[in-house]
């Protein structure tokens, strides 16, 4: 197998010499043959040998032009982690230097995190990238060519894999190629994640593109001809290329713009590549002599760069027959940087100059990991890394001219600390184009902003903290807050913990309250009450994060004292969740009657969940079905005189809401619009969330409007109002309820 698999590597020392670089190929072939030792015996569930896998990943990274020490990374990425056993850090440091050794820890670090909760791990996955990109650039790099290779070869694995690595693509590697500037990476990661996301829009929209080009292939021919003897005849020496909007691209625009096919403008595009800067303007003027031009449809970003690296000019304008195309005009070096982004940067600049164009470009990681550092929230810092890694930018301007970049959607606050913190720490006002504005107004492209500032300024408001959009400035608002008033935090943090104990439904006395506070701050990593009531204060954390395990301090300290309760006569209108107190749980978390442990089963009706008020049945031979007072069966059942004695009190013991290990079924009802990605949209946000989606079916109304009913894996009425509120953040969506069968 060895020798077989030695013949896969011709292709790359074929990439290598075609590159003109000088590549250390004894160095390079003695990590593959290492690599092909360690691997020997492993399989890809295609069924390929698996060395196949750090080849193909190594060619990807020689087609962008990174150095020997990164493509032995590549062919060695895996070794530490699939071939433990064999081989480990010190030993590939040995072999192959520091260099390649901190690469595959870097990578390793990445994949192996052994932390219990998913979404920890979720997170503590990102943080770990962020660190190695911080600490060199290849490390993601060589991660996104890994992944580029993983999804081209995603067809082999099962559905439920593929799904959920086309998600993770989407949502994280395909927007990190986006920020490196790495376009083509970028597009091929969200063309190959759509494909499994959602097959029938991705086949219609191809098919849609495939069609529509076989139309105008005369037209594209005839516009590429015509540019071209127009540059000749001005002497302008360039390359000219044809370009097609991808799928994904299209896809996503009539998804967010709810336009059709048709309506696509910039669907066809020519990329003109010149030798100069001056040439760019040249060749600009030209194409606007040729042609008309649609207004708001021209783009510097020569003048002012994007934030990853891109320069180009674009114009879009209209051809024969009243076609519109948009016209890229840019530099060679140029298109080098707008296909591989940092890689390119990397490959046209070398030595210390280099390495600080690189630090300064990748700035908004140090940011990001500042951020962090100030929040122990998870849900917040994805938020943050989502709004200042992916989102688009907004260019705007200071009154001397400065390009300030933040991201879409961002305030004039977010602009202030974007200039310095003692900038936004003193604002007091803002003003757009000379007009003062709202503090809470977002800028638009072009505008010019100027932040009023004084002196005697207080500091920020607490308030800012909901109003920016930026980690940048909520991290510096904090820091702020936890610099200069830790006292008045201290007070804020501790109201909000006492608020949250009183919540509990049961009275404490100070010594309790101490002890539960003290043990929960321990628990969640402060040294003191103090340190938490601080960090509470200053927004670093929610009293929503931590109330899980201030009941379970509470629940050890604070114990109910047995009640007995008179019963009532059974009606629909008195049936409530009554407050027993909490013993040993049973399977069901469930008690009838007074009882515990009794035989149940969770009627498929109504799916109760816990926090649900509740009721019991007594069938006859299959235990106690318990039901959703609300549910339809409850009130038509108890009209039936002969069922009346059948009817019994039930509801969850307390503590079965906060059990986060117990899943239950639940239905969802969704009237939407109908749309070509409404069902896409649904269930990736549901993957999003980490719900399993048991069930989905569909019924078109009269109207054209949709019903989706779907069945889902929950764990509370909390849990099934999160997710219901996450659904319905989307476009389409109209109402949502909860469904009964």
């Amino acid at each position: 197998m060895a020798s077989a698999a030695y013949n896969d590597i011709t292709r790359l020392f074929e990439i290598l010499a075609a590159s003109g670089n000088n590549y250390n190929i004894a160095k390079i072939t003695t990590a593959y043959e290492y690599a092909a030792m360690l691997h020997e015996g492993q399989w890809r569930k295609s069924g390929d040998a698996y060395i196949s896998h750090p080849i193909a990943v190594a060619e990807i990274v020689a087609g962008l032009g990174l150095d020997s020490d990164s493509i032995c990374a590549a062919l060695l990425h895996d070794t530490v982690e699939d071939c433990a056993e064999k081989t480990n850090l010190k030993e590939i440091e040995k072999r192959f230097g520091k260099d390649v050794a901190m690469l595959v820890d870097g990578l390793t670090k990445i994949v192996l995190l052994e932390v219990e909760d998913k979404e920890e791990a979720h997170i503590e996955t990102l943080r770990k990238m962020l660190l190695a990109m911080s600490k060199d650039v290849r490390v993601i790099l060589i991660k996104l060519c890994d992944r580029l290779h993983n999804m081209r070869t995603l067809g082999a694995r099962s559905d439920a894999k593929q799904r959920t690595t086309a998600l993770e693509t989407m949502h994280i590697y395909a927007p990190l190629a986006h920020r490196l500037g790495m376009q083509r990476i970028k597009q091929e990661l969200e063309n190959l994640s759509l494909m499994y996301l959602d097959p029938y829009g991705y086949t219609e929209v191809k098919q849609d593109i495939e069609k529509k080009y076989g139309t105008h292939t005369d037209f594209v021919e005839h516009i590429r001809k015509q540019v071209g003897d127009k540059m000749r005849e001005n002497n302008i020496s360039f390359t000219l290329e044809g370009r097609i909007k991808s799928v994904y691209s299209i896809y996503k625009k009539m998804y967010t713009q709810n336009k059709s096919f048709d309506e696509i403008y910039d669907f066809y595009a020519l990329r003109l590549i010149v030798d100069t800067e001056l040439a760019c303007y040249t060749a600009l003027g030209i194409i606007h002599e040729m042609y008309k031009s649609m207004p708001g449809r021209f783009k510097d970003y020569i003048s002012t760069p994007k934030p990853n690296l891109y320069r180009s000019l674009h114009t879009t304008v209209i051809g024969r027959f009243g076609v519109p195309f948009e016209v890229q005009i840019r530099t060679r070096e140029m298109h080098e940087i707008a296909e591989f982004g940092i890689a390119a940067h990397w490959k046209y600049k070398s030595g210390a100059q280099s390495r600080a164009d690189i630090d300064k470009k990748l700035a908004w990681v140090s940011r990001l990991l500042e951020s962090e550092e100030e929040t122990r929230d998870p849900d917040e810092f994805i938020d943050v890394f989502k709004t200042d890694v992916f989102q688009d930018e907004t260019f705007v301007f200071t009154p001397k001219g400065d390009v300030i970049t933040l991201s879409k959607g961002a305030t004039v606050i977010d602009f202030a600390y974007a200039i310095h913190s003692a900038v936004g720490n003193k604002m007091t006002g803002a003003k757009i184009n000379g007009m003062i504005v709202p503090i809470d107004r977002v800028p638009q492209n072009g505008e010019i902003v100027e932040i009023i500032t004084s002196g005697s300024s207080k500091g920020p408001s607490r308030d800012w903290l909901n109003i920016v959009k930026t980690g940048q400035a909520r991290s510096k608002i904090r820091q702020w807050f936890k610099k200069e008033k830790r006292a008045d935090n201290i007070v804020v943090g501790k109201a909000a913990v006492e608020m949250e104990l009183k919540k509990f439904g049961r009275p404490t006395n100070e010594a309790q309250r101490q002890e539960i506070i003290a043990a929960t701050a321990q628990r969640v990593g402060y040294a003191s009450a103090d340190d938490l009531f601080n960090t509470i204060g200053y927004g670093g954390i929610t009293v929503s994060k931590i109330s899980t395990r201030l009941r379970e301090e509470f629940d050890k300290v604070v114990r109910p004292e047995p009640q007995q309760e008179e019963r009532a006569p059974l009606t629909v209108e008195n049936i409530r969740v009554s407050e027993k107190p909490r013993q040993l749980r049973h399977n069901s978390g469930i008690v009838v009657d007074g009882e515990r442990g009794c035989q149940v089963k969770f009627a498929k009706c109504c799916n109760p969940l816990p926090g649900d008020n509740v009721i019991g049945f007594i069938t006859k031979g299959f235990g106690i079905s318990i039901h959703k007072v609300d549910c339809p069966n409850v009130e038509s059942g108890m009209k039936k005189p002969e069922d009346a004695d059948r009817w019994v009190e039930a509801h969850w013991e307390r503590g079965s809401q906060e059990n986060a290990s117990d899943v239950y079924e639940a239905l969802v009802q969704i009237y939407a619009y109908s749309s070509l990605t409404i069902l896409a949209e649904i269930t990736m946000a549901l993957a999003d969330m980490k719900v399993l989606l048991l069930q989905i079916n569909t019924q078109k109304k009269n109207d054209g409007r949709l019903v989706v009913n779907l069945k889902i894996s929950c764990k509370n009425v909390d849990h099934y109002h999160s997710i219901v509120s996450r659904l319905k953040s989307l476009k389409d969506v109209i109402d949502i309820g909860r469904g009964f069968s």
